[in-house]
């Protein structure tokens, strides 16, 4: 991903480049977004965007591994994040969801991510600490809580399962406040070239909506025009 590539697709939102997706793929049916309403720490930041690095935590109950092998696999979970490809973002499943306590995201924890580079975290568990999270460090997640719980990490690098969608290691992340999609690598060098298309296609239909005077005869000639664009 180029910098002009990155520079754009932190400009639009994340339904942008679902139709985007759909533009370079041209067709229907892709399928790989969240489901259901997420939460954003930070609604008006520009978007979430990266390479995914992934792992899963668990809060409900006490680890019941040794103290010393949880220390060392949160100590390789920060390692991971301080050492990933960047732009990078956390994506962390919370296995405990749908009934997820421990707020894993905090002042602590987007202060340290921030500070090893990356561009916010995309989980399924919960946050905390609103008004006190590091700024520019948006959190997409699956709720809002006041305790850490038990909460510890169970596993690095492996696929996990974010409301429906399963994100693998290394793969581009988009993310809002209206969710999250992860854009198929064959479409990357597509991507800028679409969602300029898309852009200047539906101006075909704004652009007459917006205007004094909109009607059906006005709005039937923009729909045909905005048709004809599309094929």
């Amino acid at each position: 991903m180029n910098n002009t590539l990155l520079k754009l697709l932190r400009s639009v939102d994340t339904p942008t480049v679902c139709n985007a997706i759909e533009v370079a793929q041209g067709k229907r049916g892709f399928n790989a977004f969240t489901r259901g309403t997420m939460l954003c720490s930070a609604p008006d930041d520009p978007p979430v965007v990266g390479y995914a690095i992934t792992a899963k935590i668990k809060a409900v109950e006490p680890p019941t591994e040794a103290p010393d092998v949880i220390r060392a696999r949160r100590m390789a979970y920060y390692k991971m994040m301080a050492e990933a490809p960047k732009p990078g973002v956390a994506v962390i499943e919370d296995i405990d969801y749908p009934d997820a306590i421990g707020a894993f995201w905090g002042e602590v924890n987007t202060t340290i991510h921030k500070g090893f580079g990356l561009s916010g975290t995309l989980t399924n568990g919960v946050m905390r600490d609103l008004g006190d999270m590091a700024e520019g460090y948006p959190v997409i997640a699956g709720s809002i809580g006041p305790s850490h719980g038990f909460v510890h990490v169970k596993d690095l690098g492996n696929p996990v399962t974010i409301f429906g969608m399963t994100v693998k290691q290394g793969e581009l992340i988009h993310a809002d406040r209206h969710g999250a999609v992860v854009v198929p690598p064959e479409v990357v060098n597509h991507l800028t070239d679409a969602i300029r298309k898309m852009q200047d296609t539906e101006q075909l239909i704004l652009g007459p909506a917006r205007a004094a005077g909109f009607d059906f005869a006005t709005f039937e000639a923009a729909w045909e025009a905005f048709e004809k664009s599309r094929t």
